[in-house]
């Protein structure tokens, strides 16, 4: 994040195991009830335009960068790297920052966690604000990892199973998973750019997504995705689903019709499974075509500016 007038502190906060996570507190510092924000992935980062679904006049967000990720150090780290590791670390900077309530806001994997932080300690949670709804269960990994997307994008499931040997077509994720955690700088690299680029086209509306720049292609945040996907996030299937009833805060949900990444029913049964969802708003756009869900998402979060 780039330092600006609202910007409170940047620190970087030990939370063991090696691991130092970059926090960023921004906006109102002395708003009753701050924001914490969570960014996607596996593996992504923070960046700058996530300040625009807020008002720093009238609230705080706390923004980090999740292990492994971003600033946060030892930078594409697997190690003491689980979905407990990640919800462990959401108590430790609210406990540093002396935030007893908060409220979360995230989209897809951002989801996945800021639901699992919430039913692992639900007292710290006022209300949820979530976009791209993604629960991690293996129905959804597979979404992906089997190409059961190719009813809609089959040349790119076809372009993925191109960059498989054939003996692997079965389960090309797999061959790939395994080159990027046990092979070598070459097999990293040429796995994690074949899964990503498999991932990007079909997370726009636009049919012609731009390849992606070799020259430029960093594959940490792909070993990172390898590293959960491979284990089912670190979590029994279908954990927050089956815990959503736990969940008693109230929760907005925005989602798009036509997510290819995040399938709109884990959206639904997730609406369906909270026993104070506030609704589920449903947007025209797939999962990188996020302008519409980000700013229902800021109109949505706009109630708990201080008054």
């Amino acid at each position: 994040m780039t330092p600006d007038e609202f910007t409170n502190q940047e620190l970087m906060l030990d939370v063991g195991d090696g691991h130092s996570i970059y926090v960023y507190d921004w906006g109102l510092k002395t708003a009753k009830t701050p924001i914490i924000h969570f960014h996607g992935g596996p593996g992504s980062h923070l960046k700058d335009p996530m300040k625009y679904g807020f008002n720093p006049r009238k609230q705080r967000v706390i923004f980090y960068d999740q292990r492994g990720c971003g600033r946060s150090l030892p930078y594409g780290s697997l190690e003491n790297n689980t979905m407990d590791d990640l919800v462990g670390d959401v108590q430790k900077i609210l406990e540093h920052l002396g935030i007893a309530e908060a409220v979360f806001c995230g989209r897809s994997w951002g989801a996945a966690i800021a639901l699992a932080a919430a039913i692992a300690h639900p007292t710290n949670v006022k209300a949820m604000v979530l976009g791209s709804v993604f629960l991690a269960s293996q129905w959804e990994i597979n979404w992906i990892n089997k190409g059961q997307f190719s009813t809609h994008f089959p040349e790119v499931w076809d372009e993925f199973l191109s960059e498989t040997p054939k003996e692997h077509h079965k389960d090309p994720s797999a061959y790939h998973y395994k080159n990027m955690l046990q092979g070598d700088a070459h097999q990293i690299f040429n796995s994690a750019l074949a899964v990503s680029q498999m991932e990007y086209n079909i997370m726009s509306l636009d049919d012609r997504p731009k390849p992606i720049d070799p020259e430029t292609f960093d594959p940490a945040g792909t070993r990172l995705v390898a590293h959960y996907f491979s284990q089912g996030a670190f979590m029994p299937d279908e954990h927050i689903l089956k815990n959503a009833h736990k969940l008693t805060m109230p929760v907005w949900l925005v989602h798009g019709r036509y997510d290819m990444d995040c399938p709109p029913i884990t959206a639904y049964k997730l609406s369906r499974a909270l026993p104070n969802c506030q609704g589920l708003t449903w947007t025209i756009s797939n999962h990188r075509s996020e302008h519409e869900t980000d700013m229902l998402m800021r109109v949505i979060v706009q109630q708990f500016e201080e008054k």
